[in-house]
């Protein structure tokens, strides 16, 4: 059990690139001590979130309106650029504007009213943060060395006081805030909401509670600490399903759904369609029910979570990435998805296109690369979570030495701080977006997680055959060396044969095998299905909200379309990215890995395609939960491009 002892948060004094599960990238650039005020800011305001408790759709709403403010606070003396809410009407809220004096010096002004607008906002939202004390300091700390008096709350800029501007504009934000359906005034809590299935205790065998295996349920451990490295108590409740009515960026009236039910009304946008259910009938041309299917892959790929048993994959650009063509339906995603090896079908690539030369193999144990994936994808404790992760690795890509900054790769070479005002208010509109779509659609279909849907299938049965002992329609299905049943003699038999008919899967055993995460691997082996768990901590187990559809294939598939719309580049610069994995030092749920390794991506494609695996061999997504996340990830990203590009160019009326 690990540590729920906080980090002390960095000052502005060392704004370094970090995070305890991302990504430096391996590279800095030449000038990386000359970071621009937004992009201090910014790093501020990540390390508040690491801080803060894990909830991505809060930060994705703070990443976006402080975002937005430093974007409008440098807008509102440019032009053709116009601003967001200043001056503006959004949804209902109005942000009057008057003249601005022409400043003397237009960039120190910009800079000035920036940190204001960006200081007045993390001050106030970060309030009740479990890490207010630090967060505060270290706002406090950056507004000294900029030279700013914090103590100048005016909100008067008619006299041209760069300061008075900042702090007017962050006043906006956070009037609007306080009415755009995000509950803010509320501590951000659930209206109407209300489970249907009692607590699942994962602690103890089975799932016999379980009333609706289509429903999501509450998880209930003795203690459980969020990915933030927070302790809550009790059965944390589901976060934001009521999301979907949160005032948007760039999402449009006419891809919203309203679903009104007896308890209240929610906004689905872009809809998938109901996720596969447990009573769904065959599909005609298939041999399998698509939940069973779903949830059967997740226990099969737990399966391969062993650094000893043997499979070497090559993880490098030449095998990984480029993926085929999303399925459509869900009857076809096992074409999309190996059951038994792992992995998509992605095909790789044949040379390195800013080289020219081959990608060179990189082969390493399946164990590990499956082990690795799951904890650096995680978002956890310490995290920036899944939105601000993206932002760590838009920070890293602008420090990279290859690229140039250019909109869209053309044009002028824009300043750092002009590149940083634009990237982050453009990111931050995706993310927020990627936040209300996939939180509406959690919230109406309540979707189960796997922990719930692998032990309740496998309480009831095995599926596959009836002439086989303790069949039942629901149960989950038999797959040769990977899920079967118990049989007399068996080492699982017990005793007095108690668990003879019972179904075991084999997968990774648990958190029970592990005592010192610095030296113990839980390891793969057959267990009680009853007993199975998601590779996680055993104070977490899953995250507290719906598994339909994934949060994390919804903002990294936005991200890396928007990474590749702002560069004017779908490739890393260079051709290829990579974080460094270190042998026995990486992993932090149990040892390992047990070889070096470099995570490499060609493409940011490839990127989030591997961050949305991971959620599967990690144990908290389906298939049918990441896929849908992707195609609607690919419809976010243009659209909230197409969006700030408006503001940028003036168009937007």
């Amino acid at each position: 059990m690990y540590s729920a002892i906080r980090k002390p948060i960095f000052t502005a004094l060392s704004l370094v690139l970090m995070s305890s599960t991302l990504v430096s990238c391996l590279w800095l650039s030449d000038n990386d001590t000359h970071q621009s005020v937004a992009r201090q800011w910014n790093e501020v305001l990540l390390d508040a979130i690491r801080n803060d408790y894990a909830r991505p759709t809060v930060h994705a709403r703070n990443l976006f309106h402080i975002s937005a403010a430093m974007y409008d606070a440098w807008a509102s003396v440019r032009s053709p650029e116009e601003p967001f809410l200043f001056g503006k009407t959004v949804a209902t809220y109005h942000c009057a504007a008057d003249p601005i004096p022409t400043p003397n010096d237009v960039n120190a002004f910009q800079e000035k009213a920036v940190s204001f607008a960006a200081y007045r906002i993390i001050r106030h939202r970060f309030l009740n943060s479990p890490g207010a004390e630090d967060i505060a300091l270290a706002a406090e700390n950056l507004m000294n060395v900029l030279g700013y008096d914090i103590a100048n709350k005016s909100d008067d800029y008619s006299e041209g006081s760069a300061a008075a501007l900042g702090n007017y504009i962050a006043n906006c934000y956070l009037a609007f805030g306080l009415q755009d359906g995000a509950n803010e005034s509320n501590d951000y809590a659930n209206i109407f909401y209300e489970p249907v299935n009692p607590n699942i205790e994962p602690e103890l065998p089975g799932n016999p509670d379980i009333i609706d295996w289509n429903r999501w349920q509450p998880i209930a451990l003795t203690l459980f600490i969020d990915q933030a490295g927070n302790p809550i108590t009790g059965a944390p409740e589901f976060l934001g399903p009521e999301w979907g009515s949160v005032v948007p960026f760039a999402l449009r009236d006419e891809d919203k759904t309203i679903y009104s039910t007896a308890e209240g009304s929610y906004s689905v946008y872009y809809d998938p369609g109901v996720p596969p259910y447990i009573e769904d009938e065959k599909v005609a041309t298939k041999d399998y029910n698509e939940y069973k299917w779903n949830f059967a892959l997740v226990a099969v790929w737990s399966g391969q979570l062993d650094e000893s048993d043997g499979v070497m994959i090559d993880i490098s650009p030449a095998s990984i990435g480029s993926v085929q063509p999303i399925p459509a339906s869900f009857e076809d995603y096992d074409t999309f998805y190996n059951l038994l090896e792992g992995g998509d079908s992605a095909s790789g690539y044949d040379v390195n296109p800013k080289t020219g030369r081959a990608y060179e193999p990189q082969m390493v144990p399946r164990g590990d690369y499956g082990r690795v994936l799951a904890e650096f994808w995680a978002d956890g404790p310490d995290s920036e979570t899944p939105p601000g992760h993206w932002f760590v690795l838009l920070n890293s890509v602008s420090d990279h030495p290859l690229l140039r900054k250019r909109w869209q790769g053309v044009g002028d070479i824009l300043s750092n701080f002009e590149w940083d005002i634009k990237t982050y208010f453009t990111m931050g509109g995706a993310m927020h977006d990627a936040a209300v779509a996939a939180w509406g659609i959690k919230g109406y279909y309540d979707y189960l997680r796997p922990v719930s849907a692998i032990r309740a299938m496998a309480a009831a049965g095995q599926s596959t055959d009836s002439a086989l002992a303790s069949y039942h329609v629901d149960g989950i299905p038999l797959i040769d060396n990977h899920i079967a049943l118990v049989t007399a003699g068996d080492s699982l038999a017990g005793d007095a044969d108690e668990n003879v008919g019972k179904i075991k899967i084999f997968a990774w055993r648990g958190p029970d095998y592990i005592v010192d995460t610095e030296v113990d691997q839980a390891g793969v082996d057959w267990i009680l299905a009853e007993n199975w768990w998601p590779y996680q901590r055993p104070t977490f187990v899953t995250p507290p909200f719906a598994g339909y559809i994934s949060g994390h294939s919804t903002f990294s598939r936005a991200a890396a379309l928007l990474m590749g719309e702002m560069t004017g580049d779908e490739f890393f610069p260079g051709g290829k990215s990579g974080f460094e994995v270190k042998k026995n030092e990486f992993l932090v749920f149990e040892q390992g890995p047990s070889v070096d390794m470099t995570l490499e991506w060609a493409t940011y494609i490839d990127a989030s395609d591997q961050c949305s695996l991971s959620r599967i061999w990690g144990g908290i997504h389906p298939p049918a939960d990441d896929l849908p996340g992707r195609l609607i990830g690919e419809k976010i990203g243009p659209a909230a491009f197409a969006h700030a590009n408006s503001y940028f160019d003036g168009t937007n009326l």
